[in-house]
């Protein structure tokens, strides 16, 4: 007896689903507007079964213009494709409801469609929806190429499978030379915020590095600004341009001359600062001339004057950092100490006692454990830490809250590295050490101690983040707890008292705290230019971050939520424009706000992790500042026209449901 034609079997299988996908969009398509969400469910079971098969996903793109027409996106955020975020695909096709993982799925697909000319869609050109594409591709590229995670297979189950089928047939159909280059532009404009979490950059690198390799992946002429790339983390100087390994590389190092030695030394430099990605074997090599030839360890570092001086002031403890903090499982720590000590900060009397402290500081089990659970047990908790806290210190705008739902912590930590090092090392060793953090709210202590009582915490964080974010969080929010009762906004007193005696004590906030309504706009935008902006304030620059409150929209200038920042300072950028230069706590500060506020980090004058928007767009964002009421501007001067300005973007984004009563509150005259 032969065996059963198992092809025909899934044929057959296949066909069957795809007639109860054609009854069901039959059926959709003919229920009234008010009753389309009963018939939603069979569309979308039918579609996860169909992406789960051979051929699903193109007989689903068949069809997707009949899917659409029939009301599959309606009242949905998919039902408007031009303005999708691609970064926002992620979250979705690792979601843990199969519901918004399929609606994500079937959305691409649109976009396929559209991109190839075989659906004139209404809203979408070909151009758009192709470049939409290619975004979505090198974003999620890591999920094209690699497995599902444990935690994705904890989270979604059989269900993390259909993402990959997706974007395999997104692929396939646009080409891989497409997504290679949108993706090494994608990596550039992030190492230019220079970020501490570099590990998704260095995971994407190393896909590229894969398909330049396999021979079954035409990438025609793509991939030409790969190398540099590449070749950062692999082969960034001539004694390891064949990527040997360490112990290969090491070998190599002995046999070489003081020239050659001289030449490694500055390629190695070269090429950590033109990526702010530092090779595994530059740690390696950084090791070596520890003990052989510690006269090139500036050369090594990429040092200025600045960081020359500070290395032969403080010889020994750069010595000790060296010995207790670079290896290659730790290498972005070479990159750390070289920013650091190009900033001059062990310069300030208490921060090299707080370093030789933080080198021999004993963790508890608690941190231990944490550090463990992200990083592993490659390297010890305790240099992963010391490897965080130069980092931190060298790159005090590169800390991101992850996917954390509060930015204060984030902020905070910046802010102490930017202004306060050793108070930022103080609360580290309270917290990493005895598992507990005490400051003062108004005379009264505080303590982090019950924020480790068993509830879930985040772990996608860098290594002092990981360990600081959770006491940091329960101090903040018992902060909060503490100004129960009070009237306003409980920021006006939480701020000063938590990021330090820098905060201005004045504080102004647009928004009804108890309403959400916008409270007369133009007084308190005349007092953010009197406050902020160089030609009203006397041409006063900003001494200290500051932080603030902003009202964040999406593509399309919709309100999405309150975020908390800090204000580097204000200054005019290279064309001539006033320019607010703020932080962002997100590992990506780059972002649309929709009405042409789009906010830039290269280019325009920004520092390493600064974000900038024109001062009138920022301002348009603005919902909550602090300042020093002793030092006054000139709210009077201030234009008319530049306000009228302002307050345009703000009805015309987040403000245009709450502007109504400002029509009644303006008629009252300005507040005190």
């Amino acid at each position: 007896m032969s065996p059963p034609d198992n092809s025909s079997g899934a044929t057959a299988t296949l066909e069957t689903v795809l007639a109860r996908m054609d009854e069901a969009i039959e059926l959709l398509a003919a229920a009234p507007a008010f009753s389309k969400t009963t018939k939603l469910a069979r569309i979308l079971d039918t579609a996860k079964r169909l992406m789960a098969m051979e051929g699903g996903c193109a007989a689903l793109e068949s069809r997707i213009q009949a899917l659409e027409e029939a009301g599959v996106f309606l009242g949905s955020d998919w039902a408007s494709p031009q303005i999708l975020v691609p970064s926002m695909t992620t979250h979705a096709l690792q979601s843990p409801d199969p519901n918004t993982v399929v609606i994500e799925a079937l959305s691409e697909l649109r976009m396929l469609a559209v991109a190839r000319g075989d659906y004139l869609h209404p809203q979408l050109s070909v151009e758009q929806a192709h470049h939409y594409l290619t975004q979505v591709l090198a974003i999620n590229l890591a999920m094209l190429f690699t497995p599902p995670s444990e935690a994705e297979r904890a989270t979604q189950g059989r269900l993390a499978e259909i993402p990959r089928r997706v974007l395999r047939h997104l692929a396939e159909r646009i080409g891989y030379e497409h997504v290679i280059d949108q993706l090494i532009d994608e990596i550039w404009r992030i190492l230019r915020q220079r970020p501490i979490q570099v590990d998704p950059v260095k995971q994407m690198i190393t896909q590229i590095a894969i398909c330049r390799a396999d021979p079954n992946i035409d990438l025609g002429a793509s991939g030409h600004g790969a190398e540099r790339l590449v070749s950062s983390l692999f082969a960034p100087t001539n004694a390891c341009r064949d990527d040997p390994g360490i112990e290969t590389f090491e070998e190599r190092l002995a046999h070489l001359d003081s020239s050659a030695l001289q030449s490694e030394a500055n390629g190695f430099a070269r090429a950590m600062h033109d990526t702010g990605l530092a090779s595994p074997y530059h740690a390696a090599f950084l090791r070596y001339l520890r003990g052989k030839a510690d006269h090139l360890l500036a050369d090594a570092l990429g040092l200025s004057n600045t960081g020359r001086d500070c290395l032969l002031c403080y010889r020994e403890l750069v010595l000790a950092l060296i010995d207790e903090a670079v290896y290659p499982q730790t290498a972005q720590a070479v990159y750390g100490l070289s920013m650091m000590l190009e900033r001059g900060i062990l310069y300030q009397t208490a921060v090299a006692p707080a370093l030789w402290r933080q080198i021999g500081l004993p963790l508890s089990d608690w941190a231990a454990d944490r550090l463990y659970m992200a990083f592993g047990d490659t390297i010890p908790p305790r240099r992963r830490l010391l490897e965080g806290v130069l980092m931190m210190l060298g790159l005090p705008l590169g800390v991101g809250q992850g996917n954390n739902p509060t930015c204060q912590s984030a902020r905070a930590l910046s802010m102490w590295s930017f202004n306060d090092p050793d108070y930022l090392l103080q609360i580290l060793t309270w917290g990493a050490r005895d598992d507990e953090v005490i400051v003062h709210f108004e005379g009264q202590p505080v303590s982090s101690h019950s924020a480790l009582d068993g509830r879930p915490l985040p772990i996608d964080l860098d290594p002092v983040s990981l360990i600081l974010v959770p006491h940091l969080d329960h101090i903040y929010n018992e902060m909060g707890r503490m100004c129960i009762g009070r009237e306003g906004d409980p920021h006006r007193w939480v701020n000063p008292e938590f990021h330090g005696w820098w905060v201005g004590r004045g504080f102004r906030i647009n928004v009804d705290v108890a309403t959400g309504k916008l409270v007369n706009p133009e007084d308190f935008l005349r007092h953010f230019y009197a406050y902020y902006h160089p030609y009203y304030n006397g041409n006063q620059p900003l001494i200290h971050p500051q932080p603030a409150g902003i009202a964040v929209t999406d593509s399309a200038a919709r309100f999405i939520g309150w975020h908390a920042i800090a204000i580097q300072r204000v200054a005019l950028d290279t064309s001539g424009e006033m320019r607010v230069y703020f932080f962002n706590p997100n590992n990506d500060s780059g972002q649309d706000w929709g009405d042409s506020v789009k906010v830039s980090t290269a280019d325009n004058g920004e520092g390493y992790g600064e974000a900038s928007l024109p001062f009138e767009q920022f301002a348009s964002r603005l919902y909550i500042f602090h300042y020093d009421p002793l030092e006054r501007g000139e709210p009077g001067q201030v234009t008319q026209e530049e306000l009228d300005e302002c307050i345009g973007y703000i009805r015309r984004s987040w403000g245009a449901e709450r502007l109504p009563s400002v029509e009644m509150q303006a008629s009252q005259g300005p507040e005190g």
